[in-house]
């Protein structure tokens, strides 16, 4: 599977894949804070991608159910 990586100017990059019902999801990232989004396709309109904002936890709860552990964790201050 192959991860394509979109520079966004000014915003980040946006990180996608294909899956094998033909559509596209992923992750934008941005260059300011601690925000990511889940993107995916419209199947009505592939130029169109919709945008789920995620929290860190929220980010955190959705990485669980797809079976991955929790990755880094902040230093203690």
């Amino acid at each position: 599977m192959e991860i394509e990586r979109t520079a966004l100017p000014g915003i980040g990059a946006r990180y996608t894949f294909t899956t094998a019902q033909r559509r596209r999801i992923g992750i934008v990232e941005y260059d300011v804070g601690d925000r990511r989004d889940v993107v995916y396709d419209d199947p009505d309109d592939p130029d169109l991608m919709v945008t789920l904002a995620l929290t860190r936890a929220e980010r955190t709860a959705l990485a669980t159910l797809l079976g991955f552990p929790e990755l880094t964790r902040d230093a203690p201050s």
